[in-house]
């Protein structure tokens, strides 16, 4: 039996919680392996260096908090964690440099105004995503929120999934065009509709399974069913189960969902999922998936509700000052109702905002330095936590991708929304292998040194023809990936076709081509001369 496995069985990570309030007390050098190990399922990590400073990740279910929660969110940053925290791409928040002593109190804190941290770690249901402006989109198919909030509701604290293989990470939204990227996720619940007999309209979910990224990256595969939103949390109890029951617990680079999936086949899979039901689902209908739609939220866009907007502000790598922080809630009351979102690519709005009180509320955000109008490469650039704090990451992340976004906008004039995620090994919580520009950590030998370098890979993305990433320069030191980055995207500015985007011409160059226009500056204009041998060995996706 694995280690993991064995201190599963012996303890549920559930029960760990009156543990942490004693450790408190007792000091950090009193927890045993077994218990450090169980304290992810309440959202505790040990924090490199790994001497007495957690990491700690907060829910946030569908990316919606109140200026409350926001309030509270911002004073234990302020007051426990060097003053800042990170938005995450499950649209958490997480916070570092926590104590064990410190505990008791953030737990109070959270607990007083509906925040948990259970299930935010460890083998276990992790926080649902959802659409961001889920209930104020104009062109939503329907409300999502009910669905993440009963998703969220019914696997929380709930022991009959506190002991999955691994960890399990689903999506529930209402909105066209996926932005809560089901197609990797364990999974992905999407709204569709069909006109009944009568003309009316029947709203339902096609739900998706057994996508993720890692080292192995998978797309989820298509239940041919039809969901009522009634029986959606019915049906993913079902997936559920199986994954409980067959996931594989003999190796843990293999107990995810998408492993099952993979080798039972989609059919199969549903088969298991149809004799867990006491109902038939119909089958799916015929959906027309989203192609190349780029969401990110930011800026000023009117909402479904007559009169008022939502604002989108750029948090660059997700990292967020505690002033920001408790400068958003008050805004939130002041011009909004006091509501306040997070997304998946690392950023905040707030919506309910009158329209003729959006020009003052812009105002006061710059003050704080949260932009509503972002750059293409500032709006949507992601990067995970990187080596400062993560104990499996090779290189540092924060600080390049900042470097790199403040390069690029002063070297290249794009005119069209771009996304750089930047992740610091290879289990791809910066979700590098579907941006249009993919960076994953390595090492790089340099002389006799070695130095942090980057993995270049382009070509990602979501939807109807999704796609991960080709890599196509190996082993690129940080210092020079923004260099790199400048000649390739200036040489598409000069060389692209009319009407051509970025993804349209990665997809009509090779790999040396692409690698080639990384190393060399092409005077606009002037036609590629003959290319160099590709200078990097591709490395498994």
């Amino acid at each position: 039996m694995l280690e993991q496995e064995r201190i599963k069985k012996e303890k549920d990570g559930l029960d760990v919680y009156e543990d942490i309030l004693r450790y408190a007390r007792t000091g950090y050098r009193s927890i045993p392996p077994d218990d450090l190990y169980r304290f992810r399922w309440y959202g505790l990590y040990e924090q490199k260096p790994k001497v007495g400073h957690f990491m700690l990740r907060v829910k946030i279910p569908g990316g919606e908090l109140t200026a409350e929660q926001m309030r509270t969110l911002g004073q234990i940053a302020e007051r426990y964690a060097q003053g800042f925290a990170d938005i995450t791409t499950r649209q958490n928040f997480q916070f570092h440099w926590l104590t064990i002593e410190d505990m008791p109190d953030v737990f109070e804190r959270l607990h007083s105004v509906g925040l948990t941290t259970s299930g935010a770690c460890g083998d276990i249901t992790r926080n649902v995503v959802g659409c961001p402006v889920a209930g104020i989109d104009p062109d939503e198919i329907l409300d999502g929120r009910p669905y993440v909030l009963a998703v969220t509701r019914y696997f929380l604290n709930n022991r009959e999934f506190s002991d999955l293989p691994r960890k399990y990470k689903m999506s529930v939204a209402g909105c066209a065009v996926h932005c809560a990227q089901p197609e990797i996720n364990d999974v992905g619940a999407t709204a569709v509709r069909r006109r009944r007999a009568n003309g009316e309209w029947e709203y339902g979910f096609h739900v998706r399974v057994g996508g993720g990224l890692s080292s192995r990256p998978m797309f989820a595969q298509k239940l041919n069913m039809f969901v009522p939103p009634e029986k959606l949390v019915d049906v993913i109890r079902a997936i559920t189960e199986i994954f409980r029951d067959f996931g594989y617990r003999d190796n843990r680079k293999r107990a995810r969902l998408k492993f099952l999936v993979a080798d039972w086949g989609i059919e199969r899979f549903e088969q298991e999922v149809r004799a867990r039901l006491d109902w038939t689902p119909e089958p799916a209908i015929e959906w027309e998936e989203p192609y190349r739609v780029y969401r990110d939220h930011i800026g000023v866009h009117p909402q479904k509700q007559q009169g008022l907007n939502w604002v989108g502000v750029a948090v660059l790598s997700g990292r967020i000052r505690a002033e920001q922080m408790l400068a958003v809630a008050s805004l939130a009351e002041e011009f909004g109702q006091g509501i306040v979102r997070t997304t998946n690519q690392q950023n905040l709005l707030i919506p309910y905002v009158p329209t003729q009180r959006v020009d003052t509320l812009l105002t006061e955000l710059q003050k704080v330095n949260l932009p509503h109008e972002a750059t293409p490469f500032r709006r949507a650039a992601v990067a995970c936590t990187g080596n400062e704090f993560c104990n499996l990451a090779i290189t540092e992340t924060k600080r390049l991708i900042v470097e790199i976004v403040e390069h690029l906008e002063r070297t290249v004039p794009l005119d069209e929304p771009i996304r750089i995620n930047l992740n610091g090994c290879p289990n791809d919580c910066g979700q590098h292998h579907i941006g249009d520009i993919g960076l994953q950590g390595c090492l790089v030998r340099v002389g006799d040194e070695k130095v942090e370098g980057y993995d270049i890979a382009l070509g990602g993305r979501l939807g109807r023809d999704a796609r991960f990433v080709r890599p196509i320069w190996r082993k690129v030191p940080a210092s020079e990936v923004k260099v790199a980055l400048e000649r390739l995207l200036n040489n598409y500015l000069a060389l692209r076709d009319p009407e051509e985007d970025f993804s349209d011409f990665v997809d009509r160059h090779t790999d040396e081509e692409l690698a080639s226009l990384m190393q060399v500056q092409f005077a606009e204009g002037v036609e590629m001369p003959p290319l160099p041998p590709a200078p990097a060995e591709v490395v498994e996706g």
